[in-house]
């Protein structure tokens, strides 16, 4: 407990979910604080709560060492909502049995509310829209349960036991794309829990300082500053929580920037506090060690650990070894979960603040990170109420990593493979399955040949039947047929990066003059080495609309706004071909690496 955040309502029992912390988040939204324990917690732990929320997770309830919670928990009286894993745990440990579907459960589906339920009160009767990642189910109620609603693949949507207030539901209401989700949590929170509203993040600045002031004590904080909005925010909050004499920063120019971004980042730190923040050039400290490097996490790897040297060298130079300085992050929530945080999470991606060489500072106390308890939507209200700039707070999330993560690269030569609705890519990406990381091979669709609907509909059903895919694209210009196309050797290059940092900078001037970056939360451009020998890239674009980056769906772009930008782009030299990625997350991740 801290002095920003209140005594929690609802406790969220962590089975290692990725949406774990965003089930707290959106709680939250409704003005009620909710927390994230252990699953494990012993039941005598959990009795002051108002209600519990079992997460989803990675694992199978009937696999040796899964995840599961104290049964007594469901004997305090307290109400229970099971989500996803929580559902089918919840069903396991009361005498219901779960096995494994015919098929997995991917991304949209359609509810058909079956029973009566005080959960699933005031849903649309008309099948409303929700979200799956699964591929076990529960195929035997537990005594007293209910089967409540279902979907064409799975006979037991949502359950309940309503004289318990037990309930379980095997989609995702937490997401943004379970449309009503938001009315089913409120059903639980209010209606069945009984909780009083006690949250509003931009109420918690006087306890996030005093938790500064706490952590820092006689100590002085210094940042690495991204630009970003997590780590200006931070940095803005150290600031006020102490003398500014006692928080310093700088901003390390990785050579792996977008185009202009160090000039923003000076100028946008020199309008807010003069002087504050210094650059350092260590572009070629990077580059090098990346040059032949293939492999998404190794990349990320050395990144976070040349950061870490980059910072240990800064920090000995200026004397910030001395046991008077601390490090500062703008560490997120979501930040922690991907990078396997939480005891049963699996591992997505590392994130850069959590590489070894940083959970090293932290294992000595000499990292405070402000906002690792608050979600983007959070971070952006914290800063709104510190009188940030609107044009940092809305500025789209960018990956630590910066452009490499977003260069794919491979050692090896292969052509595309013809299936039955498409070309299969031999080039893999990351993503999001079940809760688990998958690393799986791209499929791309001959074009933009049917509505978008149509196209993102095909795109979950293709993921959903072809276990080998987890992205699906469409390509959009080229300057020659996909099957003549090859994935082809490519590094981390100084001319790859140079096409990458060209093309990105077109995108984001045409999404700039037409407005399309409004209707957007991030929009990625992924270079991928697919082409031929003149022309050896490809580009592929990720326009994506999300609230805090833990689910994101892909976004249509006007037709003539999409000829307008591949045509541009095909006009690079080195560039073969433009594919749109029509990918949800899950089943993908919002980056590609």
């Amino acid at each position: 407990m801290s002095a920003s955040s209140p005594i929690p309502q609802i406790a969220v029992l962590d089975a290692g979910g990725q949406y774990c912390h965003l089930i707290a988040r959106k709680v939250r939204e409704l003005g009620v604080y909710a927390e994230v324990r252990p699953s494990a917690t012993p039941a005598s732990q959990l009795a002051g709560a108002r209600g519990l929320i079992l997460s989803g997770g990675p694992a199978s309830v009937y696999a040796p060492g899964s995840p599961t919670v104290d049964p007594a928990v469901f004997g305090l009286g307290i109400p229970a909502l099971g989500i996803c894993y929580g559902h089918q745990l919840m069903a396991y440990l009361l005498g219901g049995r779960v096995e494994q579907g015919e098929r997995g459960e991917f991304g949209l589906a359609r509810l058909e509310v079956t029973a009566p339920s005080p959960l699933l009160a005031g849903l649309d009767p008309a099948r409303p829209q929700v979200w799956m990642s699964h591929r076990d189910l529960v195929a035997g109620l537990p005594l007293g349960f209910q089967a409540q609603a279902r979907t064409d693949t799975c006979p037991v949507a949502a359950m309940g036991d309503v004289a318990r207030r037990l309930y379980g539901v095997q989609f995702h209401p937490e997401v943004v794309h379970t449309l009503q989700g938001r009315e089913i949590l409120n059903n639980f929170v209010f209606s069945i829990c009984g909780c009083g509203q006690d949250w509003d993040p931009r109420q918690r600045i006087p306890g996030i300082l005093a938790d500064i002031r706490e952590v820092a004590g006689s100590r002085n904080v210094f940042f690495f500053v991204s630009g970003g909005v997590d780590s200006s925010v931070a940095y803005m909050l150290c600031l006020r929580a102490l003398r500014p004499q006692r928080v310093r920063g700088i901003y390390v120019d990785t050579g792996l920037m977008r185009e202009g971004e160090t000039e923003f980042v000076r100028d946008m730190f020199d309008a807010v506090a003069p002087g504050a923040v210094r650059v350092e050039d260590a572009a070629a400290r990077f580059l090098a060690p990346l040059a032949n490097v293939c492999d998404p996490e190794e990349k990320r790897r050395i990144i976070g650990e040349m950061f870490v040297q980059v910072q240990e060298e800064i920090l000995e130079e200026e004397h910030f070894l001395e046991g008077e300085w601390i490090l500062g992050q703008g560490t997120i929530y979501p930040d922690t979960i991907e990078s396997g945080g939480t005891a049963h999470a699996a591992l997505i991606k590392t994130h850069h603040n959590r590489v070894p060489g940083i959970q090293r500072l932290i294992e000595t106390g000499r990292v405070i990170e402000p906002l690792s308890f608050f979600y983007k939507d959070e971070v952006r209200e914290i800063g709104r109420q510190l009188g940030l700039p609107e044009e940092l707070i809305e500025r789209q999330p960018f990956p630590g990593p910066g452009l490499a993560v977003r260069c794919l690269c491979t050692d090896a030569e292969a052509a595309p493979e013809r299936l039955e609705e498409g070309w299969l890519i031999p080039l893999r990406s990351v993503g999001v399955q079940g809760d688990s990381r998958s690393y799986q091979p791209i499929l791309a669709l001959e074009g933009l040949l049917a509505s978008w609907v149509d196209l993102h509909e095909t795109a979950t059903r293709l993921i959903n039947r072809v276990r080998e895919i987890n992205r699906v694209v469409a390509l959009t210009g080229a300057h020659a047929p996909l099957e003549r196309l090859r994935v082809r050797p490519g590094s981390l290059s100084p001319d790859r990066l140079a096409r990458l940092r060209s093309a990105d900078a077109i995108v984001r001037r045409l999404s700039r003059e037409s407005g399309f970056d409004r209707l957007v939360w991030q929009f990625p451009v992924i270079l991928i080495p697919l082409g031929g020998p003149e022309r050896p890239d490809s580009i592929v674009l990720r326009p994506l609309d999300s609230v805090d980056g833990m689910t994101a769906r892909s976004v249509e772009m006007d037709p003539a706004l999409l000829r307008r930008m591949a045509a541009a782009l095909l006009e690079l030299p080195g560039l073969a071909a433009v594919f749109y990625d029509l990918s949800h997350k899950p089943p993908a991740t919002i980056e590609w690496e």
